[in-house]
């Protein structure tokens, strides 16, 4: 079973932004790779909301804090959402990245967020996640809900914050990060902490979590088959030579494998939010690993750029498609390849 979401991406654009059809483009809306969403999706009250894609239960207001605070400032908020027993619940938590990034949909904007969702007071900023920055500590992950970019920003700037309980570990894996940091990017005691590295929320990973074959590697953790080798064409591509080298490189491999380039949440799923420059797992097996990747999911905040993977930090954000911005990496369904 794949342990990563569907995008909620259904239309397919060309390089300009334009509407195309889907069948044969090799984008992510014509594979529609990933768990999809349950309809209906949530289940709310006055107050929570479930969503049943993840079993997470979030604050309906998406601005409790009613104001932007600092990264501590955001834990101990929550801290004494429990001790208050806010909603009935004592177990409240800043989410972690991959548990706030579960929220969103790569088909809408402001916000970025799932068609017809309950939530209310969504602001169009940045949120604060409890996952530290690997490549500096002093900096913890946010994402936007404009239009769901994910990157790092210092811990005592002012972003807002959503509070949620439960676990996904069935469905979501866990970030990777096992530590736990301050607004210094000091390494403290992660007890009592209220960050990513005192749950460790989600889906455990295997051991190993890589397993090799000739030319390919499997990840255990979501059942994808990646290429060895992380670099495809040699250089920097666009997008569109980013897609044209993948169908290429299925003409070459027969029918063996089929090939696709990977959506923003495939290749998001190999970070390992503990590491950097890569952000890979200690030991991956990957050979030619390179600084950013395509994916196949437009951006449609401008359907002129698509989403890209920054690996040297671990962060997800845009390109224009028709630069030579990023490099190509192939992943294909286990079952395609057995």
């Amino acid at each position: 079973m794949n342990s990563f979401f569907q995008t909620g991406q259904n239309t397919c654009h060309d390089a300009k932004g334009g509407r195309i059809d889907c069948a044969g483009s090799g984008q992510d809306a014509e594979f529609g790779s990933g768990v999809s969403w349950p309809v209906p999706r949530f289940d709310g009250s006055d107050d929570t909301v479930l969503d049943w894609l993840t079993g997470l239960v979030w604050t309906r207001d998406a601005n409790i804090a009613e104001f932007p605070l600092t990264w501590k400032e955001g834990l101990d908020y929550v801290a004494k959402m429990n001790r208050e027993n806010v909603f009935g619940f004592s177990d409240w938590r800043l989410p972690n990245r991959r548990e706030l990034r579960s929220l969103m949909s790569h088909q809408t904007r402001k916000p970025a967020l799932p068609e017809g969702h309950p939530f209310i007071n969504v602001f169009s900023g940045w949120y604060w996640t409890s996952t530290t920055a690997a490549i500096n500590t002093a900096y913890a992950w946010y994402i936007h809900m404009e239009g769901a970019r994910m990157f790092y920003g210092h811990k005592e700037q002012f972003f807002l914050l959503w509070p949620v309980r439960g676990n996904a570990a069935l469905v979501l894996p866990a970030t990777g990060q096992t530590r736990c940091y301050d607004a210094e990017g000091h390494l403290i005691s992660c007890a009592g902490s209220g960050q990513d590295g005192e749950f460790r929320s989600g889906m455990r990973w295997p051991k190993p979590r890589f397993e090799e074959t000739q030319d390919t590697v499997i990840d255990r953790l979501t059942n994808l088959c990646w290429r060895s080798s992380a670099d495809l064409t040699g250089r920097l591509s666009t997008w569109e030579e980013a897609l044209m080298a993948v169908a290429d490189l299925n003409g070459k491999w027969g029918e063996t494998y089929s090939w696709r380039l990977p959506n923003i949440n495939e290749l998001e799923s190999l970070v390992d939010c503990s590491r950097h420059s890569p952000a890979l797992p200690h030991g991956h097996p990957f050979g030619d690993v390179r600084e950013g990747y395509w994916s196949s999911t437009t951006s449609m905040f401008e359907p002129d750029w698509a989403w890209a993977l920054y690996l040297t930090e671990g962060a997800v954000g845009v390109g224009q498609k028709k630069g030579e911005h990023f490099s190509v990496w192939s992943v294909c369904d286990l079952l395609s390849r057995e």
